[in-house]
């Protein structure tokens, strides 16, 4: 989304004691930056969509956080490196990946099924994963100069915080990708989506496609 030149690929694994495992890796983020992530949409509802330019209603070049929200859903899980996964932690950056030096971005973690909004794993196909956090100046870092403050964070009460470092860099919806053998993992429960930088609803649906059509088979 927004130009922002990242990819990421995330696998979403269900597991047998109802916890989920998450597992993200993309390229061509913001170096050396936190990148907040999440879960977004709610539970049993197919009304969500990662939008496409049409969403920059202030005409600005970029759809925002706030202008997002409509279409992929507010935050459901936040995809936090330690602690808390609730909304609460959406903006918590101390606590979110970090690209490295060359924009690589790798995440795993899994989240215990107490730590998970009700209906999480039987909605997961109607989810979707937003990424934030992007270079609009191209000096691998995020700054006020470049698209200003951020209007999301301040509006929940957090001030100084670069517009860069909140607008969406990716979107991707969560797709059903085939049975998986595992050691612990159900045989039914596994999800994956592409989070396709440039936003468009017919790639998103190509890619899926393909997806959907992959059996995926790993050994314990």
């Amino acid at each position: 989304m927004n130009d922002s030149g990242s990819h990421a690929t995330a696998t979403l694994t269900a597991l047998d004691n109802g916890s989920l495992r998450v597992k993200i890796t993309g390229s061509g983020f913001t170096p050396n930056s936190p990148h907040a992530q999440h879960i977004h949409g709610a539970s049993g509802s197919h009304a969500f969509m990662c939008p496409g330019p049409g969403a920059d209603k202030n005409g600005d070049g970029q759809v925002a956080t706030e202008e997002g929200l409509a279409q992929y859903g507010d935050v459901f899980v936040s995809l936090t490196t330690k602690g808390d996964t609730s909304k609460a932690s959406g903006l918590a950056v101390d606590r979110m990946p970090v690209a490295d030096t060359d924009g690589n971005l790798d995440y795993e973690r899994t989240i215990p099924a107490a730590q998970l909004p009700k209906g999480t794993v039987d909605s997961l196909q109607h989810l979707h994963i937003v990424q934030h956090g992007l270079d609009a100046n191209g000096n691998d870092k995020y700054d006020l100069a470049a698209l200003g403050e951020s209007v999301f964070a301040k509006s929940l009460g957090v001030k100084g915080i670069p517009e860069e470092a909140t607008n969406p860099a990716t979107c991707g919806e969560v797709m059903p990708s085939g049975a998986v053998e595992t050691g612990g993992a159900s045989t039914d429960g596994i999800e994956q989506a592409g989070l396709l930088a440039f936003g468009g609803i017919a790639l998103l649906g190509a890619g899926a496609a393909l997806i959907t059509r992959r059996r995926i088979r790993t050994t314990a």
